[in-house]
């Protein structure tokens, strides 16, 4: 198959409408991995990004029902602002609070859910590492951290130990740790991330390292984790995908651990959405080469 093969979009009568709600959304690498994938596979649908203001989100989400599209995306600043337009959320979504995926029913409800977290873990699978009954170590608490600690402990991961800096939220983050330990069966438990010992002992009996702050992009190339804690034996992600090869990433490999970025958990929490929607599997092997450029 050529790349004009790849690119040819199929659009009559019967297309649908696929999208992002964001602001800004215009960089999303989605309406390529979206629109590519439904051309692989002869569907009828196409995907856009809609740059909508918070002011706007309930009149875009109306819109795109009113419009008979069959699904969106959502990401910052609409993840939680949602929930209260929509009819029905999955477990993850209730959980972690927070949506990036609606279907639009035939009906026309609304049923929520989070991909992201799932998208974190496919991401784990490609990369052979299984994560079934080990202990992960998590940085942050954001709204990637939260989606990752969700789906890990809903689907078999022993032990969570999340690390965040002590700031006016930390007692809110031990209120949602305990909340998901006591849903889920999963032990979790928070720290501060100041205690290098903690960090060092709990990344010392992980399997799993995880890097969910913006540490490591942008200007601020750190990383929160020395090398030395670092070793043969663990599996290190990091979240960020710009730059592919954080500080964190270079220092794992210098210490013989395994590594990912943030790459297979964009490309999967995609193929997650996609098959809500569609009920096909994305061609994701087609897509992370020719929309994401790696093997």
């Amino acid at each position: 198959m050529n790349n004009s093969e790849i690119l040819k979009t199929h659009i009559d009568g019967q297309t649908r409408l696929l999208g992002l709600l964001g602001h800004p959304a215009r960089h999303s690498i989605s309406p390529a991995m979206h629109s590519m994938a439904a051309s692989l596979l002869k569907l009828p649908y196409v995907y856009l990004s809609f740059d909508v203001k918070p002011s706007e989100l309930e009149k875009a989400v109306e819109s795109l029902r009113f419009l008979d599209a069959k699904g969106f995306n959502l990401t910052m600043p609409h993840k939680v602002a949602v929930i209260p337009m929509l009819d029905e959320l999955s477990r993850a979504a209730e959980l972690s609070g927070a949506v990036n995926t609606v279907v639009i029913r035939d009906d026309g409800s609304l049923y929520g859910d989070t991909t992201d977290g799932r998208g974190f873990l496919d991401g784990l699978n490609a990369n052979g590492v299984d994560y079934k009954n080990s202990v992960m170590t998590l940085l942050g608490a954001g709204g990637a951290a939260t989606a990752i600690c969700v789906s890990a402990a809903l689907s078999g991961v022993s032990e969570i130990r999340m690390f965040k800096r002590k700031s006016e939220t930390f007692e809110e983050t031990k209120r949602f740790v305990n909340k998901i330990s006591e849903q889920t069966g999963c032990k979790i438990t928070l720290t501060d991330l100041a205690s290098d010992n903690d960090l060092r002992k709990s990344i010392d009996e992980s399997l799993i390292l995880v890097n969910a702050t913006n540490v490591g992009m942008g200007d601020d190339d750190r990383s929160l984790v020395p090398k030395e804690f670092l070793g043969k034996g663990l599996f290190v992600c990091d979240i960020i995908y710009e730059p592919r090869m954080t500080t964190l990433l270079r220092y794992a490999g210098e210490a013989g651990s395994g590594y990912m970025n943030g790459l297979p958990m964009l490309l999967y929490q995609g193929a997650a959405s996609f098959k809500l929607w569609t009920g096909k599997d994305m061609p994701v092997d087609i897509i992370k080469k020719e929309i994401f450029n790696f093997k």
